[in-house]
């Protein structure tokens, strides 16, 4: 399992990544994903929607079972990841390049962990 150093993690076990526009890329944990399973179906919001910090903004569907991606930050939906449409696998073979949104924040984030405090988390769990 790898935990990238260069994002923020939500106990929920989403990643979000400030990007070089300014704007936020969220995704599932490589934890998250080898839970799931073979991910098989992702739904996603459209842009312009409104995502709330601690809500479901999509969900995505495995062999396992289906689960909602709850949003690590509040803020407006400016852009999806349209491969994990065509291709929802992707998260499994590269969890931290498919993202799934990008969100302009009005700055309001959830409690979220830094690579050290996430792998903390992952082992007290287990």
């Amino acid at each position: 399992m790898s935990i990238m150093e260069d994002r923020k993690y939500a106990k929920s076990h989403e990643w979000m990544q400030l990007t070089e526009t300014g704007k936020y890329r969220v995704g599932i944990s490589d934890h998250a994903q080898g839970e799931m399973g073979d991910i098989v179906f992702v739904n996603l919001p459209v842009v312009g929607d409104i995502v709330s910090a601690d809500s479901s903004f999509a969900d995505i569907e495995s062999v396992k079972a289906v689960a909602d991606i709850i949003s690590p930050l509040s803020g407006t939906v400016t852009a999806i990841n349209e491969v994990l449409l065509d291709d929802p696998s992707v998260i499994n073979t590269s969890c931290y390049d498919a993202w799934f949104i990008e969100v302009e924040s009005d700055g309001s984030f959830s409690d979220l962990l830094d690579a050290a405090d996430y792998q903390a988390m992952i082992e007290e769990e287990s």
